[in-house]
């Protein structure tokens, strides 16, 4: 397995800091999570992962639980 090295992230920070992990993943795709030196764990963009298939209707379920988790607020307010 050949793993790039600027996507090994150990897991003691992915545990401290999953925030910074997560930027990782959306700016190169995909993370490895080391722990006791070797891989683990593999973080994955789920959006952008072809060995992942959904359905039509598990794309659109995603992608409204999404902007409703963004716009939850507006909606609220809207819903009074």
């Amino acid at each position: 397995m050949n793993i790039n090295i600027n996507k090994i992230v150990p897991i003691s920070e992915a545990n401290q800091n999953f925030s910074k992990v997560a930027r990782l993943v959306d700016k190169a795709g995909e993370v490895y999570i080391f722990k006791n030196n070797k891989p683990k764990y593999r973080l994955i963009d789920i959006e952008n992962d072809t060995a992942i298939e959904m359905s039509d209707n598990e794309k659109i379920d995603f992608v409204a639980a999404r902007i409703l988790k963004k716009y939850r607020r507006a909606f609220e307010e809207l819903a009074k």
